[in-house]
């Protein structure tokens, strides 16, 4: 049996992906380990796992301050903040906890997502077979084609950051050369492009989730509909207008909507009788109820409902989202509204044209039918087996 090491960001939803993978392979009898920021990766691993703490200076800031800091920032702004407040910074800051990960656990194949950064560096250094976690499909897309100044400078980043190390011969981290694992399918990133042979598009990786919230089953009514409004784990704080303007768009469904809000109990004021406000949902559990998802595009949220059938509002905010969205829409399986102008009577549209129009499930149901056919977390470990 061989030994596997993922390296992850503390950011929930390129976490994810990793766990059910790595239960995967833990099954079949191999030894997997994690190596992350433990505050963020701990809860999210199944109990008895393997957690190698690796510590983070973010110039003297926490993440929290981080990315606070970034809120608010929008387009190019928020791009180039991504890579130089927070990839490259979180990048030499793993870089020796990363390096003392390898020595410990001795892998045989290292799994970097593409924006760990260190992990994809220390397994070049150390000639390690390794894999890119690709969890946002965004890195696979013509994304920089209007701005393509972004592309270069986002290369130019890369490439200071591994000279910073001493590499002479710098390569572009994100993407490795034994295996791309793409967690997603042609269904949604679209039709037309060509990947090398070793990119593979697994779809979804999606396992269970330990400690979920827990949740008022009984409050869900036979004779209505079910639609989920979240902002994920780290946009939620900029979400009070959002939230208040999804209230005013549902307020009018009573009869016929009932809405899960996922938010910080103190942004949302006085819900009406047919919205439920919780911190925290259990999503996964949630989605078989559901007839549509108001979402900020993000990527897991995103695969996680269409991979349930589910279509989709979506009202991206900054980084991979526009492109998350861009896809959806050309997808067929959703509607798309401005996150920051959108106002209520435009949104209950949005809403219940996803609900009563069947073409959006259908949709829906031709990227689900793809997500399944690809295989998951299961086709990602058989890939890296393949690896040892």
């Amino acid at each position: 049996m061989s030994r596997f090491l993922f390296v992850v960001p503390p950011l929930v939803g390129h976490i994810l992906p990793t766990v059910a993978v790595g239960g995967e392979l833990a099954d079949r009898g191999h030894q997997v380990a994690w190596a992350g920021h433990a505050d963020t990766l701990g809860p999210l691993l199944p109990a008895g796992s393997t957690l190698i703490p690796v510590d983070a200076d973010l110039g003297g800031e926490t993440l929290a301050q981080v990315l606070q800091r970034c809120r608010g920032l929008r387009g190019a702004a928020a791009f180039r903040s991504l890579w130089a407040d927070l990839l490259i910074p979180l990048g030499v800051s793993m870089m020796a906890g990363v390096a003392a990960a390898v020595d410990e656990f001795t892998p045989d194949v290292l799994v970097a997502d593409q924006q760990a950064l260190a992990g994809a560096l220390v397994a070049r250094q150390r000639g390690l077979p390794w894999a890119t976690s690709a969890t946002t499909s965004a890195e696979l897309t013509d994304q920089y084609a209007t701005r393509p100044t972004l592309g270069t400078w986002a290369r130019q980043c890369l490439d200071e950051f591994q000279r910073g190390f001493a590499v002479s011969d710098p390569i572009d981290l994100r993407f490795s050369d034994d295996l791309v694992l793409a967690f997603t399918t042609s269904a949604l990133v679209g039709p037309g492009r060509r990947f090398p042979d070793h990119y593979v598009f697994v779809g979804p990786s999606i396992g269970v989730r330990p400690g979920a919230p827990e949740f008022p089953w009984d409050w869900l009514a036979a004779d209505r509909q079910h639609v989920l409004v979240s902002l994920g784990t780290l946009n939620r704080e900029v979400g009070q207008r959002f939230f208040a303007t999804a209230m005013e768009a549902v307020t009018p469904l009573a009869d016929r909507v009932q809405v899960i809000l996922a938010a910080p109990l103190d942004l949302v004021d006085s819900p009406p009788n047919h919205v439920l406000v919780r911190e925290f949902v259990p999503q996964l559990d949630l989605l078989p109820h559901l007839h549509a998802v108001v979402s900020h595009a993000g990527h897991n949220t995103v695969c996680e409902a269409l991979a349930h059938a589910v279509p989709l509002v979506v009202a991206p905010i900054r980084d991979d989202q526009p492109v998350i969205a861009g896809q959806v829409i050309n997808a067929g399986a959703g509607v798309r509204v401005h996150f920051g102008r959108v106002g209520a009577t435009e949104l209950r549209t949005a809403i219940t044209t996803v609900l009563d129009d069947p073409s959006y499930r259908t949709a829906a149901q031709r990227v689900q039918t793809s997500f399944a056919d690809a295989g998951g977390a299961i086709t990602a470990a058989t890939h890296l087996e393949k690896l040892t």
